[in-house]
């Protein structure tokens, strides 16, 4: 799922899971690395960037499949619920990492008018969150996977419409096939639900909005917040955002909840390790960013769709045929050709 981030000053197009929150990167001078640093000093640098790679993957294939499980073959059928959860552990965990790892300097909001930003943006990710989850409820995550790759899609669409920027006709041609995997993909999937897609499709709109307007919010230099300062202002804000929801759509979810676990203490360990789960997806892409590059990280997520898809087919059991995984393929394709000519677009501009 592509989006762009700037990094050293230079917009670039990562692919992102749905917990990521794509961000402006504080400079790296800027950033303190007190605890990875003495970790850093016990291994070799390749080992650590192997191992916080396999993290990354780990933690991202990871979150798809739990959530997958509670939601779909567990019964746990609360997807507003268990997004709020990821949220309340995020804020939590960031708040450690920040204020007592020093993984990066605590940055504070300057204004009423950045509060708000960051309360919009926040509302976005949970609009996108939340429909990600749900369509988890009704289709597999492989073909939640192939519908998360036209990210770039619908990036193009919302940068057009709301700032009016025009890309070169390469890069809009490499998105036709990110479409037209999708409907090959969509015409042959054996248990294609229409409001799971249709939610899924309004996820990944979500994000691709989430990122347009957040490039037109933060764009100030005294606005920037590093990812996980960001992270620790919005995940707060979208948890209180969902409370209401939670409560009136879902009922006495927590009451539920804790009767669930009466009889069943499995839960809790599934719940705790899920919200867990989530936060990491955030810090190991932070370091992959940090201890690699943006571009790196690009690369990586395209492979790790593809991944996920095969891993869940190997566990869930769902059935494939060979047009799926085709239109699955030409889907990925365009997601790379797409990234290719975005970078060729950069250099004929600069």
């Amino acid at each position: 799922m592509s989006n762009p981030r700037i990094v050293d000053g230079t917009t670039v197009s990562t692919t992102t899971d749905d917990q990521v929150l794509d961000i402006p990167a504080t400079p790296p001078g800027d950033v303190r690395n007190n605890a990875y640093s003495t970790v850093g000093s016990y291994f070799s640098p390749n080992i650590l960037t192997a191992a916080i790679i396999a993290s990354w993957y780990m933690s991202n294939i990871g979150v798809l499949l739990l959530n997958k499980y509670l939601l779909s073959f567990y019964g746990f059928r609360y997807p507003i619920f268990l997004t709020m959860l990821h949220m309340i552990s995020c804020a939590c965990y960031s708040y450690v990492a920040i204020k007592f790892l020093e993984i990066v300097p605590l940055q504070h909001i300057l204004s009423r008018k950045q509060f708000m930003k960051i309360f919009a943006l926040s509302a976005i990710f949970c609009f996108s969150v939340v429909c990600g989850n749900t369509s988890l409820r009704y289709l597999p995550v492989s073909f939640n996977q192939a519908i998360g790759a036209t990210t770039p899609f619908f990036t193009a669409i919302f940068a057009f419409l709301i700032t009016c920027k025009k890309e070169s006709p390469e890069v809009y041609c490499a998105l036709l096939p990110v479409v037209f995997g999708i409907v090959l993909a969509s015409n042959s999937e054996p248990l294609f639900h229409l409001f799971g897609f249709l939610v899924c499709v309004g996820s990944t709109a979500g994000r691709a909005l989430k990122s347009v307007v957040q490039g037109i919010l933060l764009t100030s230099e005294a606005e920037k917040l590093h990812s996980m300062n960001l992270l620790l202002y919005m995940a707060p804000m979208a948890a209180l955002i969902l409370l209401p929801f939670t409560l009136y759509i879902e009922g006495n979810v927590a009451a539920i909840t804790i009767e669930k676990a009466s009889g069943d203490p499995f839960i809790v360990f599934l719940l705790a390790g899920n919200a867990t789960v989530a936060y990491l997806v955030n810090l190991t892409n932070f370091l992959v960013t940090r201890h690699t590059s943006a571009l790196t990280l690009q690369v990586l997520g395209n492979a790790k769709a593809a991944v996920a898809a095969v891993i869940s087919v190997l566990i869930f059991r769902n059935p494939v045929t060979v047009m799926g995984m085709a239109g699955f393929a030409v889907t990925i394709m365009g997601v790379v050709l797409y990234s290719e000519a975005k970078k060729r677009s950069k250099v004929t501009t600069h």
